[in-house]
């Protein structure tokens, strides 16, 4: 059964602040957790000096399963991490990480305020970057002649679909990307 889940039209980025602390909220399309975490590193280094990074992640990999993670940051437990994951799950997102930076301004939110702002911030930073369906791809590879070849791109740039390898010998081997749902038709029409 495939759900249908969604995921950024664009990387995004917000800020706004309470009570002097300064909240900057960044959405961002990640494919693995390998890419969640270097990109949480790159935020890190971007802020050297920030009081708080908190975030959450939500991937689907190859087999269908979705990964969720969260961190408070050092904030209260629950305050920080849950609010930004709630509304990755809200929206149905995938493929999505979600970072709050917070510079403490001196005033404490108590655990309600940081809560609100946390979960403001992450559904800011999600609706500024926008969603999309999310369309579930498999590579598929082929062998057809030359003169098929002009053809067979036309018939994947029509279906938002691409040439990941090619190789050239008496024939074209290819190796395509293209949506679930279009594989069967191409199948027919190439195989």
């Amino acid at each position: 059964m495939t759900s249908h889940y969604f995921v950024l039209h664009a990387p995004s980025n917000i800020e706004y602040e309470i009570k002097k602390s300064r909240f900057i909220g960044v959405a961002m399309p990640c494919d693995s957790e390998a890419s969640a975490l270097k990109q949480l590193r790159q935020l890190a280094a971007q802020h050297p000096t920030a009081n708080h990074l908190a975030f959450a992640w939500r991937i689907r990999d190859q087999q269908g399963i979705i990964t969720e993670r969260f961190f408070d940051a050092g904030e209260p437990s629950g305050t920080a991490g849950r609010p930004i994951l709630a509304p990755l799950q809200g929206e149905a997102l995938i493929n999505t990480l979600v970072a709050v930076v917070r510079y403490f301004g001196g005033i404490k939110l108590g655990t309600g305020g940081l809560t609100r702002a946390y979960g403001n911030a992450a559904k800011q930073a999600i609706d500024a970057a926008g969603k999309m369906s999310w369309v579930e791809m498999v590579q598929y590879q082929l062998t057809i002649d030359y003169s098929q070849l002009q053809l067979l791109e036309y018939q994947l740039k029509q279906i938002h679909g691409h040439i990941v390898d090619q190789q050239f010998t008496d024939l074209v081997t290819l190796v395509v990307e293209l949506p679930v749902s279009e594989l069967a038709d191409l199948q027919q029409q190439f195989g």
